[in-house]
């Protein structure tokens, strides 16, 4: 296990978290992911292994469709830095555009089919 951390692109919202070592990376078809085109971690992170710190008001979350997933992202600089899947109520997934020293754009990535959910 590592640890991570990230930050979104003014550091108002940054996180912490233990997980394997980031080798590749999913990006969902749903319509939400498809406009934000984010890079998101390939397994999903427990509640207990993430940190997340917010400067006063930073972290906002949007909700839609099933209102069960919640995509947190920055209210200074709009960037999505993570998501709390609907079918893994407790987990993250991360944004890994957000995260230091990994660079989504080589990673290999495989598509989840969120469409058919």
């Amino acid at each position: 296990m590592k640890t991570y951390s990230g930050s979104c692109h003014c550091g108002a919202v940054r996180c912490s978290f233990r997980a394997p070592e980031i080798t590749s990376a999913i990006q969902c078809d749903r319509s939400i992911c498809i406009r934000k085109t984010a890079c998101l971690t390939p397994f999903k992170v427990p509640k207990e292994a993430m940190t997340i710190a917010a400067a006063d008001g930073a972290l906002k979350t949007c909700r839609f469709g099933s209102m069960a997933a919640r995509h947190h992202f920055c209210g200074t600089c709009g960037i999505r830095t993570f998501v709390e899947p609907r079918l893994s109520p407790g987990t993250y997934r991360v944004n890994l555009g957000c995260v230091e020293g990994v660079n989504a754009l080589l990673l290999p990535s495989e598509i989840f089919d969120g469409k058919r959910l």
